[in-house]
């Protein structure tokens, strides 16, 4: 059998430097992964190009939720520039019009996005039916969909999960994310997995004077992670 595929999300400096050390294959580069995960910094993507392995940038302008305007889309165009520019692999997108994903503002961003790497989101997740977007996602070219299967995480989402890579039938991967480590991973075991994502993360030393805490990217974490996915494979 394949080796499994690690993803790895990180928003900084470190955490890039631990998700490569810890044996991640590939790296999703956000910022703000408190808030589900923002678009990263120019500096960053520019940083991260250099790191060893794939990189994918995320793609989101704002917080909340995932129906954008014209100024939100024309944002996100730039952001594509970017990352193409800095010389990331791929870019991880999302767009919703209510329920549904928004199919025209998706085709607009894969096709400013040609010929990079292309992942879907987990506004997946809040489909309301989820078998036809995973059917517009493949459409639109996407390579592989991050889900949860609809559930707070991927363990609990796992029957979901599922259903959704028999209906891929190896056209597109369906990547299970949320909750996902080497404690988790059994939970896991009845999927036929090609790919997971994982935050690998650790609770960090709060800040004070109202600037939050926050996780950072745990180098072991990442190793167990892979380590208990070797021993599946």
């Amino acid at each position: 059998m394949a080796e499994l595929l690690l993803e790895v999300c990180v928003e900084s400096a470190e955490g890039l430097a631990a998700a490569v050390e810890g044996g991640a294959d590939r790296i999703e580069l956000c910022s703000a992964l408190e808030l589900g995960g923002l678009t990263p910094s120019v500096g960053l993507m520019r940083l991260a190009a250099d790191c060893g392995v794939p990189v994918l940038a995320m793609i989101r302008p704002r917080a909340g939720d995932f129906s954008y305007g014209a100024a939100d889309l024309a944002v996100m165009l730039e952001d594509i520039a970017a990352a193409r520019a800095a010389g990331l692999a791929g870019v991880v997108l999302g767009a919703m019009r209510g329920a549904p994903l928004d199919g025209g503002m998706l085709r607009r961003l894969v096709e400013a996005a040609a010929g990079m790497d292309l992942t879907l989101h987990r506004c997946f997740d809040l489909c309301a039916d989820q078998a036809s977007a995973l059917e517009q996602a493949v459409a639109l070219g996407f390579r592989r969909v991050l889900s949860s299967g609809g559930a707070a995480t991927a363990p609990e989402g796992a029957a979901v999960l599922e259903r959704l890579m028999r209906q891929a039938a190896g056209r597109i991967v369906v990547m299970p994310g949320s909750g996902v480590s080497a404690e988790s991973l059994g939970a896991l075991a009845a999927l036929p997995l090609a790919e997971v994502h994982g935050s690998c993360s650790v609770v960090a030393q709060e800040s004070g004077f109202g600037f939050g805490g926050q996780r950072r990217t745990d180098a072991g974490r990442v190793r167990a992670l892979k380590e208990a996915l070797r021993r599946r494979a």
